[in-house]
């Protein structure tokens, strides 16, 4: 079965949630080595004037893009993948933050379909204009 049979305009095709901790931030600081300390420190965090600690903008959009590839399993592959970062992810130090994504088919042609992303902390969007080409293997 092709990636494209039954692909549809405006169906959902994954949603997913991933938890935030402080403590992620630090582990994915030590596997990116992007150790700006906006990323776990209150008192940097606050003297740049930002709201809080933030997760790293690669790590919210690697969580964007997951639910996609799950999805597409060894049927296709990602041929493309945009995103405009429009909310920073305050990362709260008790409860940390809740990045919710919703992946839906934009467009489907012979070539591939366009998945656009949904991601949200809250009822706020953080990632505009998110969007990932998917080329099937077959």
């Amino acid at each position: 079965m092709s990636l494209l049979d039954g692909l549809e305009v405006g169906q959902v095709v994954a949603e997913r949630s991933f938890p935030l901790t402080r403590d992620s931030l630090v582990r994915y600081a030590g596997a990116s080595g992007d150790f700006n300390p906006i990323h776990y420190r209150d008192d940097v965090a606050a003297a740049v004037g930002l709201p809080g600690v933030l997760a790293h903008g690669m790590l919210t959009m690697g969580f964007a893009v997951q639910p996609v590839i799950d999805w597409l399993d060894a049927r296709g592959w990602v041929s493309d993948y945009q995103v405009r970062f429009t909310r920073p992810v305050v990362v709260d130090p008790q409860l940390g933050a809740v990045v919710s994504v919703a992946a839906t088919v934009a467009a489907v042609d012979d070539t591939g379909a366009r998945i656009d992303l949904t991601a949200t902390v809250g009822e706020q969007t953080v990632l505009g204009k998110a969007q990932v080409r998917v080329t099937p293997l077959d």
